[in-house]
């Protein structure tokens, strides 16, 4: 079994952040096979910030992704191999 490239992502401030990071994801959707994400709702708002795990490709370019992703403000992104 190959090893589990995955990419986590935490958007601060989701309205400002979220065109930019959606942009980037559809640019690398051949490589992310699947994709979560998680924020906060209420009722009455929602929640400013969130969190994205993507699972990429065996091989996949997961360091420049990650780097284009921090480059974003207001969005924070790790590795993991698993």
């Amino acid at each position: 079994m190959d090893a589990a490239n995955l990419i986590l992502i935490r958007i601060d401030q989701r309205e400002k952040a979220a065109d930019k990071v959606q942009q980037l994801l559809t640019g690398y959707g051949c490589i992310i096979r699947t994709r979560i994400g998680f924020h906060e709702t209420d009722p009455k708002e929602c929640a400013s910030g969130g969190l994205i795990i993507l699972h990429l490709t065996p091989g996949a370019e997961a360091d420049k992704l990650k780097s284009e992703l921090s480059g974003i403000e207001g969005v924070r992104a790790g590795k993991v191999v698993f």
